[in-house]
């Protein structure tokens, strides 16, 4: 039974990974929020997500904090 419940919490976030990624051409915030640093001089650019990354682990977490307590 656990494997079972694995596999469908495993599932669940891969639709919900999926849902964000189709939507991120549709959100044109995301990845230009605040505490994104963006760099870029003459032959080098970087690129470094920060507040994004700590919007999308809280998002997770609180989906598998909801789905814990069923």
């Amino acid at each position: 039974m656990d494997l079972a419940k694995t596999l469908i919490v495993v599932g669940v976030i891969c639709l919900v990974a999926g849902g964000i990624l189709s939507l991120t051409g549709k959100l044109p915030w995301l990845g230009k929020l605040p505490g994104d640093f963006f760099i870029k001089k003459e032959n080098f650019s970087f690129y470094f997500p920060l507040t994004t990354c700590i919007l999308i682990s809280l998002i997770f977490s609180f989906i598998l904090w909801i789905l814990k307590q069923k």
